[in-house]
């Protein structure tokens, strides 16, 4: 499934700081330094003078709840036309760093809300991207109980809502095994590096109808 951008359209990106990247801290990047600001320049190239606006609303530390609590002035109240979600591996990594859990139920509930504000409030197409991890140790295999079951969810979510998906998770441990190991893709095993981000832009630039480019 893609989405199709309309000129003049706005597209909101959400999500923590795999969203966010420094775009809280520096003014003069509002689109961050990542996989946001990289599809959104892949889109400008492709459609030179389609007037898409790209806003980015990702929060570093945010989990769902986080996101859920904040909807309304961070989403809802930009009415955009497209509205990309990544959230979820806080949820997990907050279990095993500091004891904090995020049920499998709490979490599809708060997820369910945003997307059902979105679908009742808005005329917006919706991308769901997969929380992801490429362990960088062993310990952090051992996270998969809990993240994998988010990543069900959002799949089941994405099918529910006609949301288009980005598996994330699957394509950056691909990448990782073809890159040589996941400190090439993830470096502390959740956030991207800049090749991590690459690919990620590129994945949700296609969804969008963009073609990747030739490497």
């Amino acid at each position: 499934m893609t989405v199709s951008l309309h000129r003049s359209a706005t597209v909101l990106f959400q999500g923590d700081s795999i969203t966010d990247v420094g775009r809280l801290v520096e003014p003069d990047t509002p689109l961050g330094n990542g996989y946001a600001r990289m599809a959104a320049d892949l889109v400008r190239a492709a459609r030179p003078g389609s007037g898409i606006t790209f806003v980015n609303r990702g929060v570093g530390g945010d989990g769902v709840a986080d996101l859920r609590a904040r909807w309304r002035e961070d989403a809802m109240d930009v009415a955009p036309d497209v509205v990309s979600v990544l959230i979820g591996v806080n949820d997990t990594w907050r279990r095993y760093d500091s004891g904090e859990v995020t049920s499998p139920e709490a979490f599809e509930d708060d997820y369910r809300a945003i997307l059902t504000q979105v679908r009742d409030g808005l005329d917006a197409q919706l991308i769901l991207i997969e929380p992801f991890l490429v362990p960088v140790t062993d310990e952090q295999w051992a996270w998969r109980e809990d993240l994998d079951p988010r990543i069900q969810t959002v799949r089941r979510l994405a099918e529910e809502y006609d949301a288009a998906l980005l598996a994330a998770d699957g394509m950056l441990n691909q990448a990782a095994r073809a890159a040589g190991g996941a400190e090439h893709i993830a470096g502390d095993g959740v956030h991207p590096t800049p090749l991590g981000h690459r690919l990620l832009a590129e994945a949700w630039a296609a969804l969008a109808g963009v073609e990747r480019p030739r490497s």
